[in-house]
């Protein structure tokens, strides 16, 4: 089979950033079209700049990143700081960028390349803020049906919120958008963090991607390194969540991964639960289902795919 065409969507982040190297170290089975920054886990400005520095780690410096959205539909952005650093790659000391960011903005990039592409030959793979997918949408209408897939990552059912209560971080940055993009229509794979969960970065599986002994091997290392404290802190597990990269393994080895076919939808209006992902996990309402949602992985089948691919970087 030729490789999956994608665009990823994302706010880098360092789980964004493995997300991303796997990718660009996976060209039998991806073929990464271009990547679109969004405003999330840090401003924009910074996003742009991160999506660049991962490409140059990767040695990957044709591929075209494009700046987009700065801000959610209609809310004031909240970042997260407190667990990526204030860079949003705390952590490995990597050098500014020099690969040139694309004039175009990313909304318009999808939508172009939606509709210069073969219809169903796309897939979108947001791993921020669904911001700019939702903005594409409501300017284009005519390029939803192109759509293959939207493998994402965001939401959270069983395991409850991560920013708030109730919602995970990339859904409640956006929620409206986040509504948008569960309510087009197209066929979505959701990895929330029922799943994110646990794909753990323990010390063993760490001291694997030190002993790759390459640059990209020793940043994300030393990425992990750094945001494990929080979440070893806050959840008392293990390791960290390696949330985003759970996209790209999806794409690359869908038989690590089990969901469920259900319906999805986002609350908007609530002050208590505003950007929770309600997922019909036992099909109680009528509601069609409109997301695969994914619950497990093969957590040492995952780490042995990331890390193999890695190394190749």
């Amino acid at each position: 089979m030729s490789p999956r065409k994608i665009i990823i969507d994302t706010d880098p982040g360092q789980d964004d950033a493995v997300a991303i190297l796997l990718a660009l170290a996976s060209p039998e089975d991806i073929d990464v079209l271009g990547i679109t920054a969004v405003a999330g886990n840090v401003p924009l400005p910074l996003t742009q700049k991160n999506a660049r520095i991962v490409c140059e780690l990767a040695g990957k410096t044709d591929v075209k990143i494009f700046s987009g959205c700065d801000a959610p539909l209609s809310r004031k952005l909240v970042t997260a700081e407190h667990v990526h650093g204030k860079t949003g790659l705390d952590g490995p000391t990597l050098p500014d960028p020099t690969m040139p960011l694309q004039d175009q903005h990313a909304v318009d990039f999808i939508i172009d390349t939606l509709r210069a592409e073969d219809s169903g030959a796309v897939t979108l793979c947001p791993l921020g803020p669904l911001t700019n997918l939702a903005t594409a949408f409501n300017k284009a209408p005519d390029i939803i049906e192109r759509v293959q897939e939207i493998v994402l990552m965001g939401g959270a059912y069983f395991e409850v919120g991560n920013i708030t209560p109730a919602a995970e971080f990339n859904i409640y940055v956006d929620p409206e958008a986040a509504d948008v993009v569960f309510k087009s229509g197209v066929p979505i794979v959701v990895m929330p963090l029922d799943v994110t969960h646990k794909a753990l970065v323990t010390k063993p599986r760490n001291d694997a991607f030190r002993a790759i002994g390459t640059d990209v091997g020793i940043a994300v290392a030393e990425m992990t390194d750094f945001f494990e404290r929080f979440d070893k802190e806050k959840y008392g597990s293990a390791g960290a969540p390696l949330h985003d990269p759970c996209v790209t393994a999806y794409l690359i080895a869908p038989d690590l991964f089990k969901g469920r076919h259900v319906n999805v939808k986002v609350e908007i209006q609530s002050d208590l639960t505003l950007g929770m992902t309600v997922a019909d996990w036992w099909g109680v309402t009528d509601r069609a289902p409109n997301a695969l949602f994914i619950g497990d992985l093969d957590a040492d089948g995952f780490f042995s795919l990331l890390t193999e691919r890695l190394a190749r970087l």
